[in-house]
């Protein structure tokens, strides 16, 4: 499934990490929202907006779940992580590569991302509070 979604994106030109294989597929933020500063969280933007377009989960794995360590930072991946579980179907997967197609598409239009307005001490990602900018 992860190979058959990767099919897909590539049809649409949508930027992801290479190889792909085992549980998910990365979706480069970066270059899909590059008009969102890294400070406004791209990759929190981008699931987002997918949730908006589709209701489809995925989560962050870059600097917000990074947290405030310099060394993790520095080494996250700014980038969406789109479970594929073997209980989905390729029919998700379809609406999963139409939803990041739809957002692609619209990329321009989203120059702003997110900004944290309430975190934990510790693991903020889990429990993060966030607004749209």
């Amino acid at each position: 499934q992860v190979q058959y979604l990767a099919a897909r994106l590539d049809e649409y030109g949508i930027p992801y990490q290479r190889p792909v294989g085992g549980h998910a597929l990365f979706v480069d933020a970066d270059k899909v929202l590059s008009s969102v500063p890294k400070e406004e969280f791209p990759a929190q933007t981008l699931a987002i907006e997918l949730y908006l377009e589709a209701g489809i989960r995925g989560c962050e794995i870059g600097y917000i779940l990074a947290d405030r360590d310099p060394e993790l930072v520095k080494i996250a991946l700014e980038a969406l992580i789109c479970f594929a579980r073997r209980v989905y179907t390729n029919n998700h997967m379809d609406v999963i590569a139409a939803a990041l197609k739809n957002v692609y598409d619209r990329r321009d239009e989203i120059k702003r991302g997110v900004k944290i307005v309430w975190e934990t001490e510790l693991m903020r990602h889990f429990t993060v509070k966030l607004e749209r900018l």
